[in-house]
């Protein structure tokens, strides 16, 4: 389906399955597009969930706009809320998100409680605390954007690129389908949206212990870079179920599937009846 965004912006989403259970929308990492998570429509709507993918402006299927301005992490949570209004009007939702997807998440949990069901928090962190470390971020966004704008979007799936976009399993089917999506994007596009969102993204440690909302913290047991940042969200969060996936690197989902389905599937077996 096509979703209108408040200004306008035409975004890609996509509504599967209608049974008794929860919405879960999967929101992706940056760079990556709804592609990422097709693996995870079938074992969820089997369930009885309904399953909803997405695509960020300037991302996959979504529109890009050329305006600089029309980036910002205030519209990336409108647009959430705009594609939960067409894929499920009036329902609460449970907020599922990888690595930027999860911060996505937690700030729409923030600005709008009484729409989150739960939340899952996957192979993700809460910002950074310290200027310095968010300088070395948005530092590494540039490179990141000046590469996208040189080379387009190809690079993301070659080499070393390729463990954080579709995981360090580039031989499994569901790996080579988001491959082929992130690829097919505007580097320009992609460049736009880490700088003025990606990169410079205040974080929101000090804000943890504010979300109400039950949370599952899952990363891989070889997710060096976020195994540290589970770990805070997890003490901090008030009410965290934090789970590690053995042999699993950042793209959790592609690259141990069974395992990650089967932890989703028990904590959203294990909530609270709603209402």
């Amino acid at each position: 389906m096509d979703v209108r965004a408040g200004d306008g912006l035409r975004l890609h989403a996509e509504a599967h399955g209608e049974g008794p259970g929860e919405v879960v929308l999967l929101s992706p990492g940056y760079c990556q597009t709804h592609e990422n998570f097709r693996g995870q429509v079938a074992p969820l709507s089997a369930a009885g969930h309904r399953v909803v993918l997405w695509d960020y402006r300037g991302h996959g299927l979504s529109e890009a706009p050329g305006d600089p301005e029309r980036y910002s992490i205030e519209r990336v949570v409108e647009d959430m809320g705009r594609v939960l209004d067409a894929a499920a009007p009036g329902r609460t939702a449970v907020l599922g998100g990888l690595s930027f997807g999860g911060l996505a998440s937690l700030r729409f949990a923030l600005s709008h409680p009484e729409r989150v069901r739960a939340l899952l928090l996957l192979a993700s962190g809460p910002g950074f605390k310290k200027p310095e470390a968010q300088a070395r971020w948005a530092a590494q966004v540039e490179r990141i954007g000046q590469r996208l704008e040189e080379r387009g979007a190809g690079f993301l799936v070659e080499g070393r690129s390729a463990a954080t976009s579709v995981g360090r399993r580039p031989e499994l089917p569901a790996a080579r389908a988001a491959g082929r999506a992130i690829a097919a994007q505007s580097g320009a596009a992609l460049a736009a949206f880490g700088r003025r969102i990606t990169g410079p993204v205040p974080g929101l440690i000090d804000e943890l212990p504010r979300v109400a909302a039950p949370a599952l913290v899952l990363v891989g047991s070889e997710d060096e870079a976020y195994l540290r940042a589970g770990e805070v969200m997890a003490a901090r969060l008030p009410d965290a179920r934090h789970v590690v996936i053995p042999g699993a690197g950042h793209v959790v989902n592609i690259e141990e599937a069974a395992a990650f389905d089967a932890a989703v599937l028990d904590f959203l077996a294990a909530l609270p009846a709603s209402g």
